[in-house]
């Protein structure tokens, strides 16, 4: 097998997006990136930008509920080299009042949010384990402490991917995979802000939606983290976001 280092990003949505901006912050390091999502058009946009920088992508078309195409996903990746990074970001946020709240959205929600983490996580840990050494990453949200008002479904989607992330880091931690949740407090500068909730972004202010760039920089900060010192759980919101 190659030893390039892979990293696989599962929840490449928007271009201008997180799992973009994590998939090229990787790149940057010289690792073989795989993202993957359920719109190959913009995985295509994605790969180019990674190549255009000099470095290896792949895309991967992938619904995170599929427990055959997870699985595919991480066959994949492993032809390419050693996976090294496993980053979990499926998931959007869609709030809807409690009561008008269907059976079908509640486990849509569960399925992406809870059990494509689970799927994805035991895939990543299966290639990583043979070497003892990993870094898996799960996006969270505030939505993961506390549930609110028109959030049931987001809450226990995003409550069940950290409890997943928690039994992953306390069973794999001491055999050498790093496990960490990452909880998202505020709105994200990107493409889905701008477009769907743009006076949103406009009442937040200068400095009040959270970098691509510099949340990429944090999942890269926590892969290289030393095993003396890991963190399972960090949280990252602008400064003049009240919590």
């Amino acid at each position: 097998m190659s030893e390039n280092k892979v990293a696989v990003v599962l929840g490449v949505g928007a271009v201008e997006g997180l799992g973009t901006a994590v998939a090229l912050r990787f790149a940057r390091e010289g690792y073989t990136v795989v993202v993957a999502g359920r719109t190959g058009k913009n995985l295509d946009i994605v790969v180019q930008q990674v190549r255009d920088r000099g470095a290896v992508a792949h895309a991967a078309v992938t619904d995170a509920t599929s427990e055959d195409q997870v699985i595919a996903l991480l066959e994949l990746a492993g032809t390419f080299g050693r996976v090294e990074a496993a980053i979990y970001n499926a998931g959007g946020n869609n709030p809807q009042s409690s009561l008008k709240t269907s059976g079908q959205f509640f486990e849509e929600q569960w399925r992406v949010g809870t059990y494509g983490g689970f799927l994805f996580a035991r895939e990543a840990v299966k290639a990583m384990l043979p070497h003892e050494r990993g870094t898996l990453l799960f996006t969270g949200a505030s939505a993961s402490l506390r549930g609110r008002p028109n959030f049931v479904a987001f809450a226990s989607a995003k409550a069940g991917l950290r409890a997943v992330s928690q039994s992953f880091a306390r069973e794999f931690g001491p055999k050498g995979i790093h496990v960490a949740h990452v909880v998202i407090d505020g709105a994200i500068d990107g493409q889905r802000i701008n477009t769907l909730v743009p006076q949103l972004a406009q009442m937040k202010g200068e400095g009040g939606l959270l970098n691509l760039a510099a949340i990429a920089e944090s999942y890269w900060q926590l892969h290289v983290q030393h095993r003396s010192a890991w963190s399972q759980e960090i949280d990252l919101r602008p400064f003049k976001e009240p919590f």
